[in-house]
């Protein structure tokens, strides 16, 4: 009944695009976009998921993966003010389709350069932040769990302001933004627990725009609190019992911990050929549970008129832990398991994928995509979902066909 839900949502926010123009006093705008898509993979044992996403897909084939419908309105008030609310629909830290509001501002002009943003924005510390959501607006199927997967908050209440400015053929965007991000994360190193986390947050992103060629650098700093994330709590405690409590508060987010993103990526889209590449870092500026790591991914295709076949590489490695574990701890015979536990918690899951699709533009608005994705874990299963006690070392297919679309 759910798919069929959101089958019917999707073909009315197609018929609802002849009608959006004439809605209101003229200052009203509507628009929307969404993907319905399915996904398999050839294991039934692990999941496939995308980044913060608490159910995937196995051998048979489902749509929660990557169908998700998104409408935005947008009200001008006058010459300076505008507001702007925007609601997706998807399946995130929830097993069923749930509707967010992803947007939700009032935006002022102080000039044709600069405008400042009061409300629920998007963070944008990765490539395609503002985009991320969009199928239409993407070359693949999804962006890459290996390097958006660092960075799941996507959204704070809070202000931005931004500024734009041409250099000659230069065009020049800068963003800085503070705020609270606030929601759920599902902890796939704590066997996929649930938690609630409040991060007061900051940054800035620069974007560069010279003829084909985009370059944009952005950087997020959060201070992550958590109080509900039990298995942590769990193991605080007991470490607290056998003399460990300093160990114990290191790991948890009960206080609050400070990480940082940090990312830099480029496009290049020149006659046929396109281009699009990404680096990130996480990093730790207190001890916490939460691994370092780095990644990367690099993509490219060529168009053939409307069809656009495309390659990418996508992977990510630990880099090490802000959390230092008492030599102690591990010449206790008794608390060699408790040890083990520790050491395994502060590794990072570390993971690459190969992927080849085709998107082929085949009417206005409309594209449809078939991508097969070859997820090779190496550390703690990758970033695929597992059974507790279980590790998958061997690689994983995943093949998924949709149709994205905007109005």
């Amino acid at each position: 009944m759910k798919k069929q839900l959101l089958v019917a949502a999707i073909l009315a926010a197609l018929g609802f695009q002849a009608q959006a123009g004439s809605l209101g006093d003229g200052n009203l705008s509507i628009s929307g976009f969404g993907t319905l898509a399915a996904a398999k993979s050839d294991n039934d044992t692990v999941q496939f998921t995308r980044y913060n996403q608490a159910v995937g897909v196995k051998k048979t084939p489902r749509i929660g993966l990557d169908s998700n419908l998104g409408l935005q309105a947008t009200y001008q008030v006058n010459d300076w003010l505008s507001g702007t609310a925007q609601v997706l629909t998807r399946k995130n830290t929830s097993p069923e389709f749930t509707t967010d509001l992803t947007w939700g501002f009032l935006k002022a002009k102080i000039n044709d350069e600069v405008n400042v943003r009061v409300g629920r924005v998007v963070m944008p510390a990765f490539l395609i932040s503002d985009y991320q959501n969009v199928g239409y607006a993407n070359t693949m199927m999804r962006p890459p769990i290996e390097l958006y997967g660092q960075a799941p908050l996507e959204n704070m209440d809070g202000a931005d302001v931004n500024y734009q400015h041409a250099f000659g053929d230069t065009n020049v965007t800068a963003q800085a933004f503070i705020g609270t991000a606030r929601g759920k994360l599902v902890v796939t190193t704590a066997g996929g627990v649930l938690a609630h986390y409040r991060a007061p947050v900051a940054g800035a992103s620069v974007t560069i725009e010279r003829g084909p060629l985009t370059f944009r650098l952005g950087h997020a700093s959060a201070n992550m609190h958590s109080s509900d994330l039990t298995p942590i709590n769990n193991l605080a405690a007991t470490l607290k019992t056998v003399g460990f409590a300093q160990l114990g508060e290191d790991l948890g987010l009960v206080p609050g911990k400070r990480m940082t993103f940090t990312s830099v990526g480029a496009t290049l889209d020149w006659n046929n050929v396109l281009v699009q590449t990404e680096y990130a870092q996480r990093r730790a500026k207190e001890p916490v549970y939460i691994p370092q790591t780095n990644a990367w991914y690099v993509m490219g295709g060529y168009r053939f008129g409307k069809v656009l076949p495309y390659y990418a590489h996508a992977a990510s490695e630990g880099a090490g832990s802000k959390v230092t574990v008492p030599a102690t701890l591990g010449r206790v015979p008794a608390l060699a398991a408790l040890n083990a536990g520790v050491n395994n918690l502060l590794t990072a899951a570390e993971q690459s994928s190969d992927l080849v699709g085709v998107r082929w533009d085949f009417a206005k608005s409309v594209a449809l995509k078939v991508q097969v994705d070859r997820v090779k874990p190496k550390v703690k299963s990758g970033a695929l979902t597992v059974p507790a006690g279980y590790t998958q070392k061997d690689s994983v297919t995943v093949v998924a066909a949709g149709v994205d679309f905007v109005f």
